[in-house]
């Protein structure tokens, strides 16, 4: 079904892929682990490996934490990572910015409600908005801690969509992995898929996405302006 423009009310963005250029981050991380032991690759041959390895290890990766939150250990394994990481070190990541999010966030945030729908925990999410002076622009942070289960469940956006005062079925969810999409849709709600993360086309259709774009600053171009918010 192509994008009901007219229903949207609220817009939910998900944030590793989304907002953050996080496959990026791991693909540069992952080639500096990688580089003792393949040293004989040149630069860019390794750069192909490792976001390779990043990509491919996606779905698996969704499979897996999914498992994790029906079981209930979602949330032992957060805080235990929060432990052995240290939270200070957590806070003082620097988080890169997928280009031309401040633009796109600040012509949307007077016409639509904006929320964070992320299965980050807590600590990290609330830093990134805070490094890039974004928190003023979203009315609702949902992350991996806010409610039982999170996504592809729908609890964080059926969550998100009453602290916003709006049907979940006005509500347009913007993420990069197929758990984006069928969290929006088990929620009644539109969802387009981003191509600057994670996921790629195909899986993105499979899923159930509504439109996919190379990126949320195209949402810039796509939304016109709805009744200011009150």
């Amino acid at each position: 079904m192509p994008l009901d423009i007219s229903r949207i009310h609220a817009i939910c963005f998900d944030l590793d892929g989304t907002l953050s250029d996080t496959d990026d981050e791991w693909v540069r991380g992952l080639e500096t682990v990688l580089k003792p032991y393949f040293f004989f690759l040149p630069s860019r041959r390794l750069h192909r490996l490792a976001r390779w390895l990043v990509m491919s290890s996606e779905t698996p990766g969704n499979w897996f934490f999914a498992l994790l939150d029906r079981l209930d250990l979602d949330r032992p394994i957060q805080w235990l990572n929060q432990r052995l990481r240290g939270k200070q070190r957590l806070i003082r990541r620097k988080f890169k910015l997928i280009p031309g999010i401040p633009v796109l966030l600040h012509a949307l945030t007077h016409h639509y409600s904006l929320a964070i729908v992320s299965s980050r925990d807590e600590v990290t999410t609330q830093s990134f908005l805070e490094q890039h002076h974004l928190s003023h622009f979203f009315r609702v942070v949902v992350t991996a801690q806010t409610t039982r289960h999170t996504k592809p469940f729908p609890d964080p956006i059926l969550w998100a969509a009453a602290a916003m005062k709006v049907d979940p079925h006005a509500c347009l969810m913007v993420g990069d992995t197929p758990p984006d999409i069928h969290a929006a849709k088990a929620a009644g709600a539109q969802a387009v898929g981003v191509l600057c993360g994670f996921g790629n086309e195909r899986e993105l259709h499979r899923a159930g996405a509504d439109l996919i774009l190379p990126s949320p600053v195209h949402l810039i171009n796509l939304l016109p302006p709805s009744q200011p918010l009150p």
